[in-house]
């Protein structure tokens, strides 16, 4: 099975968080945006057929799930803030797997550039292993 095969998804785009992740003391001082966009794949055909929201994952509490995550307990690394948002995903009981990008914009890079970013893939531990999927 692969990515494109799970079928259903819900997606966040855009989530913008100040908070105060990096390497450098300024950053951790000063903080900085990060933008976060999750994908979510999930069987959505229970949610649909009964039109009920305890089939699916409430999108509105989950942006806020993820928010938090990445507002609270400074890290050095972007790559561990996206696995921190992954782990905090595949807490809901629907998430068969998710992706993570977290952005950096304002990264202290020495170039003009538009955007920094890392994503990362993880699947549920207990589903059945996919192609393409990290870990």
């Amino acid at each position: 099975m692969t990515i494109s095969e799970l079928g259903d998804s819900i997606t966040l785009t855009g989530l913008r968080v100040f908070a105060h992740h990096g390497v450098l003391a300024s950053e951790r001082q000063e903080g900085q945006e990060f933008v976060i966009d999750v994908t979510v794949w999930l069987d959505l055909a229970p949610a649909a057929a009964g039109d009920e929201l305890t089939e699916t994952i409430h999108y509105g509490e989950l942006a806020v799930e993820v928010t938090d995550a990445v507002k609270h307990n400074p890290v050095d690394l972007i790559e561990t803030v996206a696995e921190r948002v992954a782990q905090v995903v595949l807490v809901h009981d629907a998430a068969i797997g998710v992706q993570v990008t977290v952005h950096k914009p304002s990264a202290p890079i020495d170039a003009a550039f538009d955007d920094v970013s890392v994503s990362i893939t993880r699947m549920r531990k207990s589903a059945s292993p996919v192609v393409g999927f990290g870990r």
